[in-house]
């Protein structure tokens, strides 16, 4: 068992902004920078002690983000930084990896989670065959060899509505749910917000009625087809791209011993797991079930807090009834379809949610878990307990 070697003694996150919003003119090493400054003087850490940043991102196009982070940030040059790329995944992956680092002794401080410039990303091309060519524009790389399995997510999720009939009412019922949790618990999200370009809030949840909602129009994600009205998907029901930072500070036993460091919460398990590429918003629910597995524990029904970074509210209704849980038991103060999807920062700040409502509200001992589903059927997932 690991889940005593990763201590977990702070947390913290930017606001989240719509893509060319707020946080637009940041790249991702302006948009961290901060966070991880602010998370290291409220643990009362100085730089020096960091051996390692761990942090996810997939729209940087290479590179190494994480290094950029750090040395922004003012952290030694003996640093190590690992960026990962798992897409939607990549902030809880690098949780996992960073418990790794602790558990192998390669290191005993590390800071794990993600960062998304969306608005900053750089342009993207296939490089042609021959000198006479022009380059191929595209938006979204392959997740899968062949083309026929690997949907766009916004494909998948239309297609996954229509075939079990999943009614437009129902998803706008879970997103205004989202919206109207988000707005109602503004002033208490602010204790896990690091202010950043003068934003101290997620700029995206906003007031919204049934009437707006029913009158907004459906997306045609497939442009050869008419969508399902009845099931249809609109720009309510899914997540707004976005720009954002969500860090976590890791610690060994020894390390918090050195630093003095308080310990508010330690990693109990970790799941990576791979599904169909056909429906990726179905690993979200087999990634948290592995991370229960793992953990020790029988079901949902333990766990004080569940954040799941629901990109669609198709995929949280799915969840739901997967988990038998009432919607109104997931993302309690608002979830990805209110803030939005920094893609390779969303899994972390579904974490940061977690660790925050298990300090505001639960009681030492209470357990959380935090989900994802990314792009080529891919989940993660993490489980974390209140120190």
């Amino acid at each position: 068992m690991l889940d005593g070697l990763a201590l977990i003694a702070g947390w913290a996150r930017s606001p989240v902004a719509p893509r060319g919003g707020a946080l637009a003119a940041l790249t991702p090493h302006q948009l961290a920078a901060p966070v991880l400054q602010a998370l290291l003087q409220r643990a009362g850490l100085p730089p020096a002690a960091v051996d390692a940043v761990v942090l996810g991102n997939a729209l940087g196009a290479g590179g190494n983000p994480a290094r950029l982070v750090a040395l922004a940030a003012g952290l030694p040059e003996r640093c190590a930084a690992l960026t990962v790329d798992t897409q939607c995944c990549a902030g809880l992956d690098a949780l996992a990896v960073g418990v790794g680092l602790l558990a192998s002794g390669q290191a005993s401080v590390v800071v794990v989670g993600g960062v998304e410039a969306w608005s900053r990303a750089p342009l993207r091309a296939h490089r042609p065959l021959s000198p006479s060519a022009e380059p191929v524009p595209y938006e979204r790389p392959a997740f899968a060899p062949d083309p026929a399995h690997d949907p766009d997510m916004l494909v998948s999720a239309a297609r996954h509505a229509a075939a079990h009939g999943v009614a437009r009412a129902a998803q706008e019922h879970y997103a205004l749910l989202s919206h109207a949790r988000a707005l109602a618990q503004r002033a208490a999200l602010r204790n896990e917000i690091v202010p950043v370009a003068g934003l101290d809030h997620d700029a995206y949840p906003r007031p919204l009625t049934p009437a707006r909602a029913a009158r907004m129009p459906a997306l045609r994600p497939e442009a050869h087809l008419d969508p399902d009205q009845a099931t249809a998907l609109t720009a309510l029901t899914v997540s707004a791209q976005a720009d954002g930072a969500a860090l976590v500070l890791l610690a060994s036993p020894a390390a918090v011993a050195r630093w003095g460091l308080s310990v508010r919460a330690r990693w109990r398990a970790s799941a990576s797991v791979g599904g169909t590429p056909d429906t990726p918003l179905l690993a979200a629910e087999r990634a948290a079930t592995e991370a229960l597995r793992r953990a020790g524990l029988a079901g949902p029904a333990a766990l004080h807090t569940l954040e799941l970074h629901d990109a669609f509210a198709v995929q949280g209704l799915d969840f739901c009834q997967r988990w038998g849980l009432d919607p109104a038991q997931l993302n309690r103060r608002g979830g990805g379809l209110a803030r939005g999807h920094p893609i390779g920062a969303s899994a972390a700040v579904a974490l940061v949610r977690v660790l925050a409502d298990l300090w505001a509200d639960g009681r030492p001992g209470d357990l959380g878990l935090a989900a994802v589903a990314g792009a080529g059927g891919l989940g993660a997932a993490a489980v974390v307990q209140r120190g």
